[in-house]
């Protein structure tokens, strides 16, 4: 696993997943992936709900809290595949 995903999946494990009742799966270009379920993060490239795909700077700042997820697709910076409503919930969680 890189160490990009390593501390991703570090940061998302910081945060309160439990209301999340899906699985999402966050794509990070040039390093691999990560899937967050209720029960937390994990270093993973398997099936989700909905997928989510950015360069490792954009996932530092939404899941830092330095850039809202919504703001981060609207610009074109996160590309989601999959249930938008899966996504929705899980920026509730990233908030």
């Amino acid at each position: 696993m890189s160490e990009v995903v390593s501390q991703a999946v570090k940061a998302m494990n910081e945060k309160d997943t439990s209301s999340f009742d899906g699985t999402a799966k966050f794509d990070i270009e040039g390093e691999g992936a990560f899937v967050v379920d209720s029960e937390g993060a994990r270093e993973g490239d398997g099936e989700a709900d909905v997928t989510l795909k950015a360069d490792a700077d954009t996932f530092k700042q939404i899941l830092d809290g330095d850039l809202d997820p919504t703001s981060a697709f609207m610009s074109g910076k996160l590309a989601i595949d999959g249930d938008m409503g899966k996504a929705m919930q899980l920026a509730q969680v990233l908030n």
